[in-house]
């Protein structure tokens, strides 16, 4: 509580800091402001509205600006010359202001309140040469816009995820962390995939980028999301596009080369005719690549065997096709009905080939053993979802339920041939057949329901409630073939079930007065969950009820200048396969086990950001979690054997400074920068000894976008993690720089991206164990530098609205799926 108050202390000397650096008066003005105000078609004033001020005789930008929460915009510094002022935001036509001129000695000039409607509207007269940066900063989050962009072109989710400012995606370990923390939820379409980390990372692996609209990043969530996600939600956005009658599509098609081939194609159709809208969408992804790494495992207390190093080389391939059916129907202009249904459906294929090396204390070598272990892999998800959404009146009052069902079919088999050998080269025993069939089945049944209730133009209440049912089935069999039969090796051997119930409630209050706006949320979740390992006879019960209060104070100064409070209290649940107590084989010297003990973790998080013309955003964040899930390791140093599991630690703090601004630097070249310090710290006690394990930490990102001549753009996108402390290890500095280049045809019906990514080789990661008895360096890569081609063409009425991609009651469950 000491260090909470020490940083609650911290909260409150930095607010008149900031305070007062906002209110200092700039220098005089030598050239003229552009101002005004953008309200809806009931004259409420509209916040983040993106503001264009372009030149009326050729149509190119000049300046760009966002309006505040009071809809005010302001664009300085503009020199004399004919403009007009033009909108953009999703859902809203795009509104011109008349022209206007400034003329020598003006100091400003207000533009007419500018209304924008819902109902879409072309005009023809004006075109705005500009596009979405790929990184906006918004108040409550950070949103990539992938769409758009060239580097992103042709990969796949994981890869675009790995750009994401904060975002750090370990292949190695299967974690993805922000801020340097796990415990991130991740979201499509506002759906949870109801997947662990590890089946997180194969489905966005085998999700192709060019089916990706954009991607929000939200560090502080209100008590209307679940309230799983210590780290915050990262939310995958797919494509969809606006509205008119008709039919439109779009097909695609690109390959690419790194060490190996890849290729992938897809097909996107959408209809409007009346009161329905269907949407449906095809993709096959076909990537071939690798995976690399290598150990060495320091034995300084034993003499007979001073090291093991062991290199592994892994080849893989993978056959993805991803589909996606929706249709809408409108019965007047208040009842809304929607049917869904996503599958993926994976095959993965490995060559996974593993040498380890047995040295002793001089060096010398003493012992190699050589496991190939030949996988296979398929995974089928398939998710429906019927919605609904009622409009009450135009005060906004609306209600909107969910109801999903899922089911997650996931057939992996591991075959495993390992060989010994001494240091001459000659067998010393029998060459071990062993092979692991470990089928799971995981079924998730959820709905929710959500009411909100404008009481007035300034307060609005909104509640709900959601209900979700998951039960799985792992049956793990691990066989051994002795004398040409196939025998069941009894102790990694397991058939574990899985059954959870959570009930959730919430409610949210908003209010807006002169400069302020609050909203205050509580969120309380019920739980019982029952883990039953039949193999073992253990049965975990668990009933536990918490509640998870929000809170947001946001002061706008003026409409330049904004200052938000945040705090929230959020949980993270164990996953299945981590729950699960199987024993999985890596190496004759490696394992990893379940741990069906493990508890939630619990996390309270603090956060004060200042914004600046709604575009630079500074903030300080603290969090603080109890009870913090944590992959470890254990050594045995007489057999000198390792074992991975997942633990409770006692806690971890962390204390975070962003920074996010844009830049542009010449009128064809524009910039945005992420900037991240952290500091991260682990303490509990674990294998009989204190850990504490800290350091200093942060990460960059930059994003550089190009206007060429001949009507070529081209963006470079780069990013750097520093070294941080993350459980028992210390990870090294890796990064990554890649760009691209886009050129449009065919009346800008056809485009053609050419793109490299990791130009430098940088992306491996690299890490160190060093505790207790354990002296642990590993290094992994896979293949990150590949040169992408891709090629799509737009056809058919190009504004036509797809069925909307709505919230699903499936909200945090798929996170956890094993």
């Amino acid at each position: 509580m000491k260090t909470l108050y020490t940083y609650i202390g911290l909260f409150a000397w930095l607010t008149p800091l900031l305070l007062v650096v906002a209110i200092v008066p700039g220098k005089a003005q030598t050239k003229a402001t552009v101002q005004g105000v953008v309200t809806d078609a009931a004259g409420k004033p509209l916040e983040f509205v993106t503001i264009l001020l372009v030149k009326s005789t050729d149509s190119s930008l000049v300046k760009g600006s966002i309006t505040t929460t009071a809809g005010q915009y302001e664009i300085e510094n503009v020199v004399q010359g004919s403009y007009l002022v033009a909108t953009s935001r999703l859902g809203y036509e795009k509104v011109y202001s008349k022209e206007f001129s400034l003329h020598e000695n003006q100091l400003t000039y207000t533009v007419p309140a500018l209304i924008i409607r819902e109902d879409v509207k072309v005009l023809a007269a004006v075109e705005v040469k500009a596009t979405r940066p790929f990184i906006e900063q918004q108040v409550d989050k950070t949103v990539m816009n992938v769409e758009n962009s060239l580097v992103s072109a042709g990969g796949n989710a994981l890869e675009v995820l790995e750009k994401a400012p904060g975002v750090v995606v370990d292949a190695q370990n299967k974690r993805i962390t922000m801020k340097g923390r796990e415990g991130v939820l991740i979201m499509i379409d506002g759906k949870p995939t109801y997947l662990s980390t590890t089946e997180v990372m194969n489905l966005l692996r085998s999700t192709p980028s060019n089916s990706i609209n954009s991607i929000e990043i939200i560090s502080n969530p209100s008590a209307k999301y679940d309230a799983a996600g210590n780290s915050g939600i990262i939310n995958i956005r797919l494509k969809r596009n606006s509205s008119q009658y008709g039919m439109n599509g779009n097909v695609a098609l690109g390959g690419g080369y790194g060490r190996f081939p890849k290729a992938n194609t897809g097909i996107t159709l959408t209809m409007r005719q009346g009161n329905l809208s269907m949407m449906g969408n095809y993709t096959y992804d076909h990537r071939e690549g690798y995976g690399a790494i290598a150990i060495e495992r320091h034995f300084p207390e034993n003499p007979a065997a001073a090291l093991v190093k062991q290199q592994g080389y892994r080849p893989n391939q993978t056959k993805g096709h991803t589909f996606k059916l929706g249709a809408d129907y409108t019965m007047g202009k208040k009842n809304t009905f929607g049917v869904l249904l996503h599958g993926i459906v994976n095959h993965d294929k490995a060559d996974i080939q593993n040498e380890n090396q047995v040295f002793t204390n001089t060096s010398v070598l003493q012992s190699v053993s050589k496991m190939t272990n030949t996988t296979d892999r398929r995974m089928q998800r398939i998710a429906t979802t019927i919605n609904y959404k009622h409009t009450f009146d135009s005060t906004g009052r609306e209600l909107t339920a969910d109801a999903d069902y899922s089911v997650v079919n996931i057939r992996p088999t591991d075959n495993l041939i390992t060989s010994f050998f001494n240091a001459s080269g000659e067998e010393t025993a029998p060459t071990l057949l062993q092979r692991t069939i470990p089928p799971s089945y995981v079924y998730i049944r959820a709905a929710k329901a959500d009411y909100v209730h404008p009481i007035n133009k300034q307060t609005r209440l909104e509640t709900g409630w959601k209900s979700s049912y998951v039960t799985s089935d792992n049956d793990v069999r691990f066989e051994q073939l002795e004398e040409s039969t196939w025998q069941v090796d009894p102790d990694r051997t397991n058939h574990f079930l899985y059954k959870e119930i959570i009930h959730a409630a919430y409610m949210n209050g908003n209010i807006t007065w002169k400069k302020w706006a609050v909203q205050a949320g509580l969120r309380g979740e019920q739980t019982h969950s029952i883990g039953n390992s039949v193999t073992l006879h253990k049965v975990v019960d668990r009933t536990y009820l918490n509640l998870f209060p929000s809170a947001f104070l946001t002061y706008s100064i003026h409409e330049k200048h904004q200052i938000r409070y945040s705090y929230s209290r959020r949980i993270d649940r164990p996953n299945y396969l981590n729950l699960n107590p199987f024993i999985y084989v890596m190496d004759p010297y490696a394992y990893y086990q379940g741990n069906p003990y493990l508890n939630p973790q619990y996390t309270n998080a603090l956060q004060l950001a200042y914004t600046w013309k709604g575009a630079t955003t500074v903030s300080i964040g603290y969090n603080h979690t109890k009870g913090v899930i944590t992959s470890v390791t254990e050594q045995n140093d007489e057999t000198k054997v390792t074992k991975q599991t997942v633990i409770n630690l006692d806690e971890l703090t962390s204390l975070d400074l962003n920074l996010s601004f844009p830049v542009q630097i010449t009128r064809w070249w524009n910039s945005h920068q992420t900037i991240n310090v952290f500091r991260n710290r682990y303490n509990s006690h674990y294998l009989g000894q204190q850990l504490d394990n800290g350091r200093l930490s942060g990460n960059f990102s930059t994003n550089h976008s190009f206007l060429l001549p001949g009507g070529f753009t081209a963006e470079l996108n780069a990013w750097y993690n520093a070294p941080s402390a993350h459980g028992l290890s210390q990870m090294r500095g890796f990064g990554q720089v890649s760009m691209g280049v886009q050129k449009q045809l065919w009346d800008k019906k056809a485009t053609v991206r050419v793109n490299v990514t990791d130009l430098f080789l940088t992306a491996p990661v690299k890490g160190v164990i060093a505790y207790q008895n354990m002296d642990i360096r590993f290094r992994s890569s896979y293949e990150s530098r590949t040169v992408r081609v891709n090629f799509t063409y737009n056809f058919g009425n190009t504004t036509i609205k797809a069925p909307g991609n709505r919230r699903s009651g499936a909200e945090e469950e798929q996170n956890r799926v094993n």
